[in-house]
């Protein structure tokens, strides 16, 4: 990573907790979006380049990219004190509200609004990830090479609905030697 350690504002660890609480309660359905506009955007703790590496780093990492962002930014910005707070504030409401979604669920859940809302809900959970990931390419390097294998991927698995172990499976080789290909 290039510089990295250029860009760093002060924060503390409530600042911490609040700003991934408000990422995390705003993100129904994913939180990529809020984390880079409250990260990038809003707060501006992070570049849009810092902001692309660190989640690049977060999806190599076991668990799911975003709380793994969580905790980078944290600890970046506070330590081990300030991850902790930054991984508090992500999961501790919503954890609260996913039981009280729950317990209301399974009294309304089969009435037709409930099951409309929810339908509505997940079209616009789809839309923020695509807002999100136009966003994040253009800072991107432009190849067509990850574009085709992206449009191949879609095409496997949102169209065709084939599985995406097989997908990844077929698409993971091809990309692999492509690459290797070019290098040569």
């Amino acid at each position: 990573m290039e510089q990295i350690e250029s860009h760093k504002p002060r924060v503390g660890r409530f600042a911490l907790f609040l700003t991934f609480s408000r990422i995390s309660l705003s993100s129904f359905g994913g939180a990529l979006f809020w984390a880079r506009r409250g990260l990038v955007e809003r707060q501006r703790w992070l570049t849009e380049r810092e902001f692309v590496e660190l989640l690049s780093l977060g999806q190599l990492l076991p668990g799911p990219n975003v709380l793994n962002l969580t905790v980078m930014v944290g600890y970046r910005f506070a330590g081990w004190s300030g991850a902790a707070a930054a991984v508090a504030g992500y999961l501790g409401w919503p954890c609260l509200v996913v039981i009280g979604m729950g317990v209301l669920y399974q009294h309304y859940g089969a009435l037709p609004q409930v099951q409309r809302a929810l339908a509505g809900m997940s079209i616009v959970a789809a839309g923020l990830l695509l807002a999100t990931v136009i966003k994040l390419a253009f800072v991107l390097p432009r190849h067509w090479r990850p574009w085709l294998f992206g449009m191949l991927a879609f095409v496997g698995v949102g169209v065709m609905r084939w599985p995406l172990l097989w997908v990844i499976g077929a698409l993971a080789p091809l990309a692999i030697g492509a690459t290797w290909k070019e290098k040569e």
